[in-house]
């Protein structure tokens, strides 16, 4: 009898499955990454992803994006010399790195777009989000996203920033802004935030729609990238402190309308920056009064004893990472007498649409009783 009810439960898995497969829908259209004119990569209106690689002379060719076993999903080759295949279910909304391993090489899909992640150009897709529109370009004011090289003595260089002033600041020669310095996570570099979390449209249409106070963002390197996954216990903060409070943060009061004092200035970070936010605010509490950390860990009464008080506490997540973790941090915090706000981005895990949503949720947050 428990033979005959294993071998029913198995048919009804493999029903199951084969009935998951008939229902894919087939309204596959090209992702908003691709290279101008490239018909794939293609996701549909289930999340679905599917790939078209022309690589006659390869025998296997493998997608690191999505389902489908380790490794990711493996395309089937066919006689014209594509190799073709479609994500064995739906992927997270929003942004993904990917590349191909074709015959054991690591290559980026020609159809789409690169963007700087794992420590190289990848190659990225995205998956519509039902709540795309607070990232969408919008005819709304915009503002400007610059590229800055400002002097490093510390490490004999001269460094990059990206600078995202707010719509209007080229006409208003009056107007002076608080600042936030926002990290990327390990393994991306300053690019990541404008480039594959949109931090620029959601300023836009957050000034737009009256929701938050303009203020100047600053994204550098955060010099994470030295070390490989896995020894981020040996990283150390100090030289990137040193570049960021030491060199960076004079240099933008003195090269833009700033309101240069630290009632006026936040940080925050995904992930690893995260990490360094966490670290650099308690060593330096005398340069920043607003704490963001984005899926970067938590911050606990103890390690703040002592220290002045920062105006804001913002940690957040996905609700597939840790979030009773955060939400426990938070409620901890606030017993203690800090204000402190947690948010969990729904449906999402360790990805930068976790993190658009908590930028979302910070920006009307951050400088409101200055």
């Amino acid at each position: 009898m428990k033979l005959k009810n294993a071998i029913i439960f198995s048919f009804a898995i493999m029903a199951s499955q084969i009935c998951i497969a008939q229902t894919v829908k087939d309204d596959f259209k090209p992702s908003t990454l691709n290279q101008s004119g490239q018909e794939y990569p293609q996701v549909n209106s289930q999340g679905y992803a599917r790939f078209k690689i022309n690589a006659p002379q390869a025998d296997s060719v493998r997608v690191s994006l999505g389902l489908g076993g380790r490794g990711g999903t493996l395309l089937t080759k066919g006689a014209d010399g594509f190799f073709t295949g479609t994500t064995e279910g739906p992927m997270d909304e929003g942004f993904h790195y990917y590349h191909l391993t074709v015959d054991g090489g690591t290559f980026n899909d020609p159809g789409s777009l690169n963007f700087y992640g794992s420590t190289r150009w990848e190659s990225g897709i995205e998956i519509p989000a039902h709540d795309q529109d607070f990232y969408a370009l919008k005819d709304v004011p915009h503002g400007n996203v610059q590229q800055i090289l400002f002097p490093s003595k510390s490490t004999n260089t001269s460094r990059r920033a990206f600078v995202y002033t707010p719509p209007g600041d080229e006409k208003d020669k009056s107007t002076k802004y608080p600042v936030l310095y926002l990290q990327h996570g390990w393994g991306e570099d300053e690019t990541a935030w404008s480039n594959q979390g949109h931090a620029n449209l959601i300023m836009d249409n957050l000034i737009a729609e009256g929701k938050t106070k303009p203020f100047i963002i600053v994204m550098t390197y955060g010099m994470t990238n030295e070390l490989k996954w896995g020894h981020m216990k040996e990283f150390k903060i100090e030289p990137f402190q040193t570049v960021l409070v030491d060199e960076l943060i004079p240099y933008v009061d003195s090269h833009f309308r700033t309101i240069a004092n630290k009632a006026n200035r936040a940080m925050g970070g995904l992930s690893m920056g995260g990490m360094e936010t966490h670290t650099i605010t308690l060593n330096k509490p005398d340069v920043f009064s607003y704490y963001a950390l984005l899926s970067g860990g938590i911050y606990t009464p103890d390690e703040l004893k002592d220290k002045s008080k920062p105006k804001l506490i913002f940690i957040s997540c996905g609700s597939k990472e840790r979030p009773d973790a955060v939400k426990n941090a938070v409620t901890t915090l606030k017993g203690a007498g800090y204000n402190a706000i947690s948010y969990v981005s729904e449906n999402t895990a360790h990805e930068f649409l976790t993190w658009r949503r908590s930028l979302h949720e910070l920006a009307p947050l951050l400088f409101q009783n200055n």
